[in-house]
């Protein structure tokens, strides 16, 4: 899965931690009907904003209400329908996936293009702006600097079934390089000689990029 890097610097949970300022309303102030239904505003049917996007809407197009953490909205917020969607998954992300990410997995990490895979546990950092990389040595990549991000799969299992994740390919750019650097995570056997906790990290990263994707125009 390739990923531009206008796509990773969106404002989602694996950018930063900062809420994002709330959509202007002041541009649809004088929306004489709804933007869904095309309904006319009067006494009776009311105009409503959308917290999310900021376009006005009729009670029936914009009755749901959703919790909205990426603007700062902890309590459940008047949202569009196509709006109020994304939101559900992004808090679903926020409380699942995004505790998986900054618990961390164990890894076979290769760097460029080194034959010699290392040991690392990968996490994301606390304040959700680095993937960080464990080891005998400690490294940190700053996400907004990730151009490319593809997960790797294995064969199907036994009985059908969808391809298992089992590695993560990344491109990114270092601080005062030119050049793009590389690295591919491979799904490791934690203290339980599991790979079910790197399964998980690699389908909460993929869930992230998802988001990251069907929210870019949110």
């Amino acid at each position: 899965m390739g990923l531009g890097p206008t796509l990773l610097q969106c404002d989602l949970m694996l950018t930063d931690n900062i809420c994002k300022d709330p959509v202007s309303e002041q541009s649809h102030t004088g929306c004489p009907r709804c933007m869904q239904c095309d309904t006319k505003f009067d006494f009776i049917t009311r105009k409503h904003h959308c917290r999310r996007c900021g376009k006005c809407f009729c009670d029936r197009c914009c009755s749901q209400k959703v919790p909205l953490p990426r603007m700062c909205f902890v309590d459940p917020v008047r949202q569009c329908a196509e709006c109020a969607l994304v939101s559900q998954r992004e808090a679903e992300f926020y409380d699942k996936q995004l505790k998986v990410l900054v618990s961390g997995a164990t890894f076979l990490v290769t760097f460029g293009k080194s034959e010699t895979p290392e040991t690392m546990v990968c996490r994301l950092s606390n304040n959700q702006r680095f993937l960080v990389l464990d080891g005998d040595g400690h490294y940190e990549i700053e996400i907004t600097r990730i151009s490319t991000m593809r997960i790797l799969t294995e064969g199907l299992p036994p009985g059908g079934g969808s391809a298992r994740a089992s590695g993560m390919l990344l491109q990114y750019g270092v601080p005062g390089s030119e050049g793009v650097s590389q690295l591919t995570l491979t799904a490791g056997e934690d203290a339980n000689a599991s790979k079910r906790p790197a399964a998980a990290w690699l389908a909460a990263m993929h869930k992230a990029a998802k988001l990251l994707y069907e929210s870019r125009d949110q």
